[in-house]
């Protein structure tokens, strides 16, 4: 039974960075794809970043590149997403997801291929 727990959301001011952890319970296959979403009020939900465990590849969505950096830690089995220089477009409710893949992450970020989600953080920026 695959969990997965978000935390470290908040309210910061623009300009300010903020560091989101998932913890992921049950996740022991190492070949896969943990991503992060977002979803905005009023919006619909779009992929941030994705980083495939096997090889360690990253790949991020246009608008959050160069500011936003995805990492696995394998010993504590937990994703992080790094959000520096935040704006308040990036005020949204964060997921953290996972699905099992011996090709790690498809790109562009595909939200269907995401079979474990977590419930979710909020930020705000403003």
């Amino acid at each position: 039974h695959v969990q997965l727990v978000e935390s470290g959301g908040g309210s910061v001011q623009a300009r300010e960075s903020l560091t989101l952890s998932c913890a992921l319970s049950g996740y022991v296959d190492k070949s896969g794809c943990l991503g992060w979403f977002r979803q905005a009020s009023g919006k619909e939900r779009e992929g941030v970043a994705t980083h495939s465990t096997r090889g360690g590849r990253s790949f991020y969505a246009d608008n959050v590149k160069d500011r936003f950096v995805i990492s696995y830690d394998d010993t504590t089995n937990a994703v992080f997403l790094q959000m520096n220089y935040l704006k308040p477009v990036d005020t949204a409710m964060y997921y953290c997801a996972a699905y099992f893949s011996a090709l790690g992450c498809a790109t562009p970020i595909a939200a269907p291929l995401f079979k474990y989600w977590g419930q979710g953080t909020q930020v705000t920026v403003s």
